[in-house]
Parts: structure tokens; sequence; C-alpha cells
């Protein structure tokens, strides 16, 4: 699946896009241009995003969009490192169980969004034949596993985990399984599942699978 071929930009790109965090009006037709292309990448999908499109939506001059984003994917990657920014921060309970408790509902809440479900699924796929894509997507999980990495830390610090345990790959064994379900499925999972995958995964742990060496 690729995107639409687009028109050569009217001048050329501007800094790497999530570059700059400029204020004023600056950032308040950056927020519209990223809400338009959300909205695109969840209605139609990753092959229908065009840069023209995504200008008319967000109410601004398309060559500012061209200036700025240079490319769809350029687009996409500063979509997805707002969204890991904006996202909500870690849970701090005192229970490595309870805080990828927290963490397993917060991710079946954003697959279960009408919006950001199918927004995700559409990255997803385009990250599959898209280089620029499949970077931005991975850098986008790389800043959500370090947000969460913290409460396996505290987790191994209280004795309740093993030492060496990869906080890293803790995380992720929580939120694989949801995302293996919305793929296969095509049907957000539900609160059970979230549950499984966080006790599921602190229980893997405790057994010291995934302690560096073990």
């Amino acid at each position: 699946m690729t995107a639409s071929p687009e028109p050569e930009p009217e001048a050329g790109p501007g800094p790497d896009p999530g570059t700059v965090r400029p204020g004023g009006r600056t950032a308040r037709v950056r927020a519209a241009v990223l809400r338009a292309a959300g909205d695109v990448l969840a209605e139609q999908g990753f092959a229908l995003l065009d840069l023209a499109d995504v200008a008319r939506r967000a109410g601004v001059g398309k060559t500012t969009v061209y200036r700025r984003w240079g490319s769809v994917t350029g687009l996409v990657a500063d979509l997805l490192g707002d969204m890991a920014e904006q996202s909500l921060p870690r849970t701090d309970t005192g229970s490595v169980l309870e805080d990828l408790r927290a963490n397993a509902a917060l991710v079946r809440r954003t697959l279960a969004d009408p919006r950001q479900g199918a927004l995700f699924r559409a990255v997803i796929a385009a990250a599959a034949c898209d280089g620029r894509t499949a970077a931005a997507l991975r850098r986008f999980y790389d800043v959500r596993v370090a947000e969460w990495a913290p409460c396996v830390e505290q987790g191994v610090a209280r004795g309740e985990l093993p030492a060496g345990t990869d906080a890293g790959e803790v995380v992720r064994a929580v939120s694989a399984p949801l995302y293996y379900a919305l793929l296969t499925t095509g049907t957000a999972p539900g609160p059970e599942a979230a549950e499984r995958a966080a006790a599921a995964a602190v229980a893997a742990a405790r057994d010291g699978v995934f302690a560096v060496g073990g």
C-alpha cells in the first residue's frame, strides 16, 4: 500500500518534523494539520492521505503544509511524535502488577477508541511497506516504553521482580497481545484481555523470563 502521488512542494521542506516546538499561530497551524491528518488516516487509511487534502481540512494554505512537512511520511512522523508526547503519563501505585494493569487498560482504551484504533491500524499497515513510517512508529513506541519502564524498574527495586529484569521487554509483553488481538480479529480487546495481558507479563517476569541471561 502506498500513498497517492504528491505534487512537488512549492518550497523546500523546513527542519525535520518534530524538531521545532514553536508557539503562537505556528503551533495552532501545526495542531490543526496534525488533527486533520489523523482524521484522514482514521477515515480513509494511509493510501488516501494527501497533503493538499489535509491542508484543506485544516483550513491552511497547502504551501504551508508542503513547506513544513514536505511529504506524507514526514507528516505521519510528526503526527506519531506528537501522539507519543501527548499520551498519558505512567501510573505509580507502588505495585508493579497494578502499574502494568493501568498500562494495559490505557492501551486497550486507545485501541477501542473509534478514531485512535483506526488510526493505529492505518499506520501499522503503512509501516509494513514504508521505511520512514516504520521508523516513526518505532520512535513512538520507544517513547511510550521508556515512559512505562520505570514501573518495572521500581518493581525490581522493591523485590517484586528478579534483578536484571529487562523493563522494556516487560512493558512490550503487556501491549503485544492486545495489538495482536486487534490486528487478527479486527475487534478491539476487552477489559478482560487487558487484565490477562498484565497478569501474564508480570507472572513471566516473576519467573525470570525477562531477566537478562535468564
